[in-house]
């Protein structure tokens, strides 16, 4: 029986599996030579974020990933194409069949190329579904890294999935041969790790608050007489995405809409009517009005309310909140990075002597301009890689139009004195954090109001601990509380830790006592 981890654990051997192989000696050899390092084989069910954990361990490692569904290849598009070419042997000359490089061998070179980055991890999904025709060619991937004649170069490290044969009917099974060649991770879906991803990813509230009361319906396959329905990870992270699409566009969602990604429709049906209740109650229970210090009347009948509506208004409040906690960490790193970008044009402005002269030709303005296209040739490069996450690249856009704002500036404001236009540029930069601690400070009004509100509509129940929880476990949340700080959560949290601590030791006395 193999022992089965969740994604955050597979993820965390994958890492470590991945520095291991690229740790070199004092001679720049790697220490376990590439013919000895085992491709890692991720065996778990479909839609649990194998694909995506891949994705952050390149991220977080600072090397390339190059990712393909191998079922999508024929033999032909793996090995590449024959060719004719002629050699001599023993005098005589030959036409001698050849192949073109393989595709996916030719992406890995033309990865290295474009981002200057030498190593990586090549990705090849759905692994033990490819082709009758495939198959041998696949096993001799695995074994030697090689397809036909081209091998993988040194320095990418070879990662695949593939799922267990109750999810797929293509599904083959690998002989004693091939497995004694690989590193196999076996995966399991688990809801807790998966909500600690949810909270970063921005799933919708109301999805988080329903299996948090149905945690059976986050994943699920079963085997109708009409085939199979299942739910997936990935489906609820897709049917998050388009749900608060349609909330911006006024789009009303329902159990149609529902149905298409979660496809079990039971489970479809459930979350359906749940997602009609939770926004009856961000109206009923007038969230915004919670926040900004209210406690609507409607809040009293909610001490005798099923637990489950409680639970709608601990996710609504923390809905809300994570909004909040969200762009705080978004808009911090953009400031950030516009600092350092003003930093530098001051740099370049001292280093022309110009900080207390006329800028002449190296004005702040020519500057501004230069680092915006540095900016955006930035996002070009790494999108041609394929080394830039959608929020880093949102980011990254965000800061290029700042540039471009105070660019605009310049040109209307400007005067070509050098210390002028820095001080307009620095000016700009105050307002925008003079509005960064404005949205602050009303996050951690919110954030204290929402204590206020539970504390004096359930007292220091189980309510409070779940809220606590729930903004402990959310990465967002977590880093605000730790760098901005908030006394409400500071006191609630010392409270329920020195309430656990006496309840433990009223428990131990009284076993004490038994004795």
């Amino acid at each position: 029986m193999s022992i089965k981890l969740n994604i955050k654990e597979a993820k965390q051997e994958v890492i470590n599996t991945v520095r291991a192989y690229l740790k070199k000696d004092e001679t720049g050899a790697y220490e376990i030579p590439p013919e000895r390092q085992r491709p890692i084989l991720l065996m778990g069910p479909p839609g649990i974020g194998k694909t995506a954990i891949m994705e952050q361990v390149a991220g977080e490692l600072g090397i390339s990933l190059i990712s393909y569904t191998i079922t999508h290849h024929t033999r032909q598009s793996a090995i590449g194409l024959p060719f004719i070419s002629r050699k001599e042997y023993g005098g005589e000359e030959h036409a001698v069949t050849e192949y073109t490089m393989s595709e996916i061998v030719a992406s890995v070179y033309d990865r290295i190329e474009a981002s200057g980055i030498a190593e990586g991890i090549l990705f090849l999904d759905e692994i033990n579904c490819v082709s009758e025709t495939l198959a041998p060619t696949m096993l001799q991937f695995l074994q030697y890294k090689m397809f036909g004649n081209h091998k993988v170069p040194e320095g990418f490290i070879i990662v695949t999935a593939g799922n267990p044969p109750q999810y797929n009917k293509s599904v083959r099974d690998f002989d004693i041969v091939t497995l004694d060649r690989v590193k196999r991770i076996d995966i399991e879906e688990d809801f807790t790790v998966w909500k600690e991803y949810a909270y970063q990813a921005g799933i919708h509230g109301a999805i988080l608050s329903y299996l948090e009361i149905r945690k059976k319906d986050f994943y699920s396959v079963k085997t109708q007489i009409d085939g199979r329905q299942f739910v997936t990870a990935r489906g609820w992270e897709d049917l998050s995405r388009i749900l608060k699409v349609y909330e911006k566009m006024g789009i009303e969602a329902g159990e149609r809409l529902c149905v298409q990604y979660l496809q079990d429709p039971e489970i479809a049906s459930n979350f359906a009517s749940y997602y009609e209740l939770y926004g009856k109650y961000r109206t009923l229970y007038r969230i915004p009005e919670i926040l900004e210090g209210a406690v609507p009347e409607e809040s009293g009948a909610l001490r005798e309310a099923p637990f489950d509506e409680k639970l709608s208004i601990l996710g609504l409040l923390i809905d809300s909140l994570n909004q909040e906690f969200t762009a705080y960490a978004e808009n911090k790193e953009i400031q950030e990075r516009v600092l350092r970008e003003l930093a530098g044009i001051r740099r370049d402005l001292k280093n022309a002597g110009a900080v207390s002269a006329d800028g002449g030709e190296q004005s702040a303005r020519a500057l501004v301009s230069a680092r915006r296209l540095a900016c955006e040739e930035e996002i070009a490069r790494r999108k041609k890689a394929r080394m830039l996450s959608r929020e880093e690249e949102k980011i990254a856009r965000k800061v290029s139009m700042r540039l471009g704002e105070m660019e605009r500036m310049l040109l209307l404001q400007g005067t070509q004195d050098a210390r002028h236009d820095f001080m307009l540029l620095k000016a700009a930069f105050d307002a925008s954090e003079a509005d960064r601690k404005t949205q602050i400070e009303a996050a951690d009004r919110h954030l204290t109001n929402s204590f206020r509100f539970l504390s004096a509509t359930f007292g220091e129940g189980q309510e409070i601990v779940l809220f606590l929880s729930e903004l402990t476990a959310g990465y967002y949340s977590l880093q605000f509380v730790n760098e901005c700080g908030n006394d409400a959560f500071y006191r609630y949290n010392r409270l329920l830790l020195l309430k656990d601590r006496r309840e433990t030791l009223q428990q131990q006395a009284m076993e004490l006592l038994a004795l």
